[in-house]
């Protein structure tokens, strides 16, 4: 691990200490938050109990169907839209401002057109992470050196091996980084739309037990969605790591 690695665990520690002794002491009210070490002991029993499974399971199925789909899907727009400079140009203000656009007030829209099941939480998070690939996507493919594109037509690669050979992996780096925060907003999409209506979920689940005042269970629900997201990013950027080291060879 680097210095700054290191550095930013000892960072996460302290806190995760000082919160601790915040709740122990009852500078913070068990109302308000319970303590770290009481949060990972929840976490343990309510996964060996196997209560929750069903609606672990679901949530965790959901997010993965929109993290697929936007990073497919926003790296293929993306790179047919970095191919059509007239298209974009009209786009790129729309883009800008996407994120100002509350998601959630089309989930009733949704319901509607996609029914009561699974598919309006997939698309709630497949609408919220797939801009960040496609914004992401163009900001790698603007910044190809044109050498390269240059040697591209010298060799007389067609568009499509072009952009598979050359644009796509010049352009990694920005690419991951939009794979990133689809993750993160696939998770906030799903299970943000599972407060709303659905009757299972983490999100239901969180937001059953803050209506009843089960702080444990909450706590204990919201720290697993933490673990898994910090884990599936790392596990990005150990990824991206290995690419960069093996373009630098």
């Amino acid at each position: 691990m680097t210095r700054a690695g290191w550095l930013r665990l000892a960072v996460i520690i302290g806190a995760l200490a000082l919160i601790e002794v915040a709740c122990r002491i009852g500078w913070i009210p068990p109302i308000t938050m319970i303590p770290p070490s009481k949060m990972v002991a929840t976490l343990v029993e309510l996964l060996q109990s196997g209560k929750y499974a069903i609606d672990i399971l679901a949530t965790l199925s959901n997010v993965s169907i929109a993290i697929v789909l936007a990073t497919s899907v926003g790296v293929l727009v993306g790179t047919g839209l970095h191919g059509v400079p007239s298209v974009r140009g009209i786009l790129d203000p729309l883009f800008a401002t996407y994120y100002a656009v509350p998601m959630y007030a089309f989930y009733p829209l949704l319901i509607v057109v996609l029914g009561l099941g699974d598919w309006p939480q997939v698309a709630i998070g497949f609408l919220l992470g797939v801009m960040a690939v496609i914004i992401n996507t163009l900001n790698g493919l603007d910044r190809v050196p044109p050498v390269l594109l240059k040697a591209a037509r010298v060799h007389r690669l067609g568009g499509v091996k072009t952009a598979l050979l050359i644009r796509l992996p010049h352009a990694a780096p920005y690419i991951f980084t939009g794979f990133k925060l689809a993750v993160a907003y696939s998770f906030i999409g799903v299970i943000g739309a599972e407060f709303i209506t659905s009757s299972r979920g983490i999100g239901y689940e969180i937001s059953f037990a803050y209506n009843n005042f089960d702080n444990p269970l909450m706590y204990a629900f919201i720290l697993m969605v933490l673990i898994v997201v910090i884990a599936i990013n790392m596990s990005l950027y150990m990824w991206e790591r290995r690419l960069l080291a093996r373009r630098g060879k």
